[in-house]
């Protein structure tokens, strides 16, 4: 099977399926701390390991994976360090780049795909303005959020996925298992009793950085993380994608 990843095609390639109008995934996440276990790749990993693998089981529709911008909205992160961070006019000024790029190659149809918390607020801000800067037909989604639903079942304690929680460590552990400081696992936990509503959709708002929050840098029990479950985890996720972008090529 030829690869759904930009990369590995070349430019005669590109250009053929920008003709027969293949919709482009673009993959954004983010560079950040991840706790004591895992690597500060995570989001990058993730979101480009599901990406790929919805591409490859999505019907009726050819799709092509962009690079993954692996640089995002992380300034929560920033006091543990190993992380990288835009501010908003960079980060919008990234995306515009990617996205014209695409306009210009005779695409015209994009998903950004997401695969960080941190993100979602500029990305819904974002979207208006693409939309008149561009000709092109975008939809934006964070594919943990896409499949929360199918996702739940899975989960020991948790009823979304968090930071470098169970959900995280356990998909970690099938596509980058190397990477798990299993040694760390242990400690790895944080947050256990927080009020995750009044965290993710406060009434009113204020910044907080991560370290004010969590000494662990965790959000979550990274200690219930399993294979089995990130298997169960990563196939909900990439077959939540896949049915979205088979559906009129997430242009619905």
């Amino acid at each position: 099977m030829t690869s759904v990843l930009w990369q590995d095609l070349t430019a005669e390639e590109l250009r053929e399926k920008a003709a027969r109008d293949a919709v482009v995934v673009m993959p954004v996440a983010s560079m950040e701390q991840h706790g004591p276990h895992l690597p500060v790749g995570v989001d990058t990993i993730l979101c480009s390991g599901v990406c790929k693998l919805a591409a490859e089981r999505a019907e009726g529709v050819e799709v092509v994976v962009a690079p993954t911008l692996w640089c995002g909205m992380a300034e929560h992160h920033m006091a543990f360090g190993g992380t990288f961070t835009f501010d908003i006019p960079t980060y919008r000024a990234v995306l515009l780049a990617l996205l014209k790029s695409l306009e210009r190659h005779g695409f015209h149809r994009v998903v950004i795909v997401n695969g960080h918390g941190g993100n979602i607020a500029a990305l819904a801000a974002f979207l208006p303005d693409f939309a008149r800067e561009t000709s092109l037909q975008i939809r934006a989604t964070t594919y943990f959020l896409l499949a929360q639903e199918a996702m739940a079942p899975f989960m020991d304690d948790q009823v979304s996925v968090l930071h470098a929680c169970e959900v995280e460590t356990s998909m970690m552990m099938v596509l980058a298992p190397e990477t798990v400081r299993q040694d760390r696992l242990p400690e790895a936990f944080g947050m256990l009793d927080a009020d995750l509503t009044a965290l993710t959709r406060p009434t009113v708002g204020r910044y907080r950085p991560f370290r004010e929050m969590t000494q662990t840098g965790v959000i979550g029990d990274a200690r219930k993380a399993t294979a089995q479950k990130g298997k169960a985890f990563l196939d909900a996720s990439a077959d939540a994608l896949a049915k979205l972008l088979s559906e009129r090529g997430g242009q619905g």
